[in-house]
C-alpha cells in the first residue's frame, strides 16, 4: 500500500519523458496503424467480397474467412472452387485493394504491365501478385512472429531471471552458466540449421518453429536485466517485511519484486520485436523462412531478385521493413531514456 504512490507517480514519469520524445510517440503511433493493417487485413486487401447479394441473399466471405483463419468455420467445397470476382452479384463491396496477397493477375503477363498503375497501386511481382495486397498481408506475419517469439522470450527471461536474482548462490550461478551458453549460441545459423532439416513442414509449423527458435535464443538480455533489477530490489526494506510477515516466496517475487524490476525489459522487449521482425525478413529472404507459395516482406524481397529493373518489388517491401524495425528501435530508445533513474531528478 505504501508503495503505492511512489509506483503511480513514477508511472506518470515514464508516460511523461516518453511524450516529450516525439520520434518515439511517432514511432507508436506507426506501429499502432501497423497493427490495425494486420489485424484488418483482409477487409483492406481481398479477392472477396465484404458483402454482397447473391441470388438474393446477403453473404459476408470476408467475416467468414475471419472465422475459417480462427478455426471457428470452415468453407464448404464450393466456396473453395468459387471465383469471388466473377459471380453473379446483384451487388458488392469489396475491400479497397481487390486482390488477396496469393491473386494472380492474368492480365499481367509483360514486364511493363507489373508497373505500378491505377489497377495495382504499387505494382506487382513476377507472377502477377498485387505488391501491395502482400504488404498488407506481410504486416500480419511480421508482427505475428515479432509479438509471439518476443513473448516467448520475455516469459523465459523473466521467470529465470527472477528466480535468479531473488534466490542467487548455486541458483543463480546456474542460470547464469545456462545464459553464458545461450549466448554463445549463433541464432541466425542455429535457426537455418533447424529449418533446412525440416523444409517440409507446413506453412503454420514452419512459422511456429521459426517463432519458436527466435524465442528460447533471445531470453537472455530479459534475464539478465531482471535478474540485475531482482537483485537492486531484494535488498529493499518493503521486501525483507513482506517475508518477516510470513508471506510465500511465490507471492513476494510476483506481487512485491517482479513490479519494481520490469522497466528495463520494455525496451529489451522492443528491440527484441524489431530483432524478431529482421530475423525472419533475412530468413524469407535467403529462401529459410516460410515456403515460396507464402507472401511476406522477405519472400517479396527474394522474388525482387529475379527482376532487377521491376524496382518497385524490392523497394516498398524493403521500406516497410525498414520502417517497422526503426518503428521499434525509436521506441526502445524513447523507453530507455524514460525510464532512466538518472533522469529522476528532473521529474516535476
Amino acid at each position: 500500500m505504501g508503495n503505492a504512490p511512489h509506483s503511480q507517480s513514477y508511472a506518470a514519469y515514464v508516460r511523461r519523458q516518453f511524450a516529450r520524445n516525439r520520434l518515439g510517440v511517432a514511432a507508436f503511433w506507426l506501429v499502432v496503424a501497423l497493427g490495425i493493417v494486420a489485424l484488418c487485413a483482409d477487409f483492406l486487401a481481398n479477392d472477396k467480397p465484404i458483402i454482397a447479394s447473391l441470388n438474393g441473399r446477403i453473404v459476408m466471405p470476408v467475416v467468414k474467412q475471419y472465422g475459417v483463419w480462427l478455426g471457428l468455420a470452415r468453407w464448404d467445397p464450393q466456396e473453395l472452387k468459387a471465383e469471388w470476382q466473377s459471380l453473379p452479384y446483384e451487388w458488392a463491396i469489396f475491400p479497397p485493394v481487390p486482390y488477396s496477397a496469393e491473386t494472380i493477375d492474368p492480365s499481367v503477363r509483360r514486364s511493363r504491365d507489373r508497373a505500378p498503375s491505377a489497377r495495382h497501386w504499387l505494382g506487382t511481382d513476377d507472377i502477377g501478385r498485387d505488391i501491395l495486397a502482400g504488404i498488407i498481408h506481410g504486416t500480419r506475419t511480421a508482427l505475428s512472429i515479432g509479438f509471439i517469439a518476443m513473448g516467448i522470450a520475455l516469459a523465459i527471461g523473466i521467470t529465470l531471471g527472477s528466480i535468479a536474482g531473488y534466490f542467487g548462490g548455486w541458483v543463480d550461478l546456474l542460470i547464469s552458466r545456462v545464459i553464458e551458453i545461450v549466448i554463445s549460441l549463433p541464432t541466425f545459423f542455429l535457426i537455418i540449421t533447424v529449418v533446412a532439416l525440416v523444409q517440409d513442414v507446413v506453412y503454420s509449423g514452419r512459422l511456429l518453429l521459426i517463432m519458436v527458435i527466435i524465442g528460447l535464443t533471445n531470453w537472455t538480455t530479459v534475464a539478465r536485466l531482471v535478474r540485475g533489477e531482482v537483485l537492486r530490489v531484494r535488498a529493499l526494506d518493503y521486501v525483507a517485511a513482506a517475508e518477516a510477515l510470513g508471506f510465500s516466496t511465490f507471492r513476494i517475487i510476483l506481487y512485491h519484486v517482479l513490479p519494481n524490476a520490469l522497466a528495463p525489459v520494455l525496451v529489451a522487449a522492443a528491440f527484441g520485436v524489431a530483432s524478431a521482425v529482421l530475423i525472419e525478413s533475412a530468413l524469407s529472404f535467403l529462401g529459410f523462412g516460410v515456403p515460396p507459395t507464402v507472401v511476406t516482406w522477405g519472400s517479396m524481397l527474394f522474388r525482387a531478385r529475379s527482376d532487377v529493373s521491376a524496382w518497385w518489388m524490392g523497394l516498398f517491401p524493403g521500406l516497410m521493413i525498414f520502417l517497422t524495425v526503426s518503428a521499434y528501435n525509436l521506441i526502445g530508445d524513447a523507453l530507455r531514456d524514460a525510464t532512466d533513474p538518472r533522469l529522476r531528478g528532473t521529474m516535476e
